[in-house]
């Protein structure tokens, strides 16, 4: 994340994360640590995976006091194993002990989200098909998460519902069905905005080919009703395939080629990676 990105849209979002923590004191710090008194903490990784949100935890100590400083020894994206030092932050003590926890929840949610998009995205290498993430994010961390997403390479699906045009099956069911739904779609958004359609049977693949939308979603649908899905719609809109998709079962869609591969578990499901500080002292 940018320093832009993270002022204007993730500032906010950590300060309530904060204050969630620390309603009007950290009264264990408080009690210990009368005075400002500087120390340094190390940053130790304690399981392999893959690193994400490293700005994001130096933004927590910053925003307590613009006086912290870190030093990472890794970057985003990177491959880190268990036992590896990471990292250093130095700055006043009851800094470096009231925001531990906010700082360390980002950085292992977003880690976790980023070593298992790693294993999923190693699943699809060597095909056309791109790993997308979903709008199945936890509330108030969709920015985070979905950052995550990218550095552990996948890509992102729109990121909320002024991003883009997804017909599901409740907006085709209030429209009147999939030719009614695409043409309202085509004659509201504006003319730059692609239209995603979600299917679940091959008459509506067949119906979305027709309207002339743009992206047709395959979700929940058998592997025979995919590949048959594929040859009607014959190059004529791109394909998403969806539903339930996880580390475990992507494999029987790997051959489909397919445009997409959308998964909520990227988000939803990922593990955080065990992440701690320790060694904290004065200096």
């Amino acid at each position: 994340m940018n320093n832009i990105t993270m002022t204007l849209q993730a500032d906010h979002l950590i300060l309530e994360a904060l204050k969630e923590d620390i309603s009007s004191e950290d009264v264990s710090t408080n009690a210990v640590m009368r005075e400002a008194v500087p120390g340094e903490v190390d940053l130790i990784c304690k399981q392999d995976g893959v690193i994400a949100g490293l700005e994001v935890f130096r933004r927590v100590f910053e925003l307590l006091d613009g006086k912290t400083e870190t030093e990472f020894y890794c970057k985003d994206g990177d491959t880190v194993k268990s036992g590896q030092l990471m990292g250093r932050v130095r700055g006043d003590i009851r800094v470096l002990l009231s925001g531990e926890r906010t700082a360390l929840n980002y950085l292992q949610r977003m880690s976790g989200i980023a070593t298992y998009t790693r294993s999923v995205a190693e699943l699809l290498k060597g095909t056309k098909t791109k790993l997308l993430d979903t709008r199945k994010t936890t509330p108030n961390m969709r920015i985070f998460e979905k950052y995550a997403v990218r550095v552990g390479g996948g890509y992102n699906h729109r990121y909320n519902l002024s991003d883009g045009v997804l017909l599901k099956d409740n907006h085709i069911g209030a429209a009147g069905g999939v030719a009614q739904a695409v043409k309202m779609a085509r004659e509201y958004a504006p003319f730059v905005r692609r239209i995603e359609v979600e299917v679940e049977n091959l008459d509506m693949v067949r119906e979305a080919v027709e309207a002339g939308a743009d992206i047709i979603m395959l979700d929940n649908m058998s592997g025979e009703e995919m590949k048959e899905a594929v040859r009607i719609i014959g190059g004529r809109a791109q394909i998403e395939c969806s539903g339930n998709v996880t580390r475990e079962n992507i494999a029987r869609l790997t051959e489909l080629g397919v445009d997409y591969i959308s998964s909520g578990a990227l988000t939803h499901s990922a593990p955080i990676l065990d992440i701690s500080m320790k060694h904290l002292h004065s200096i």
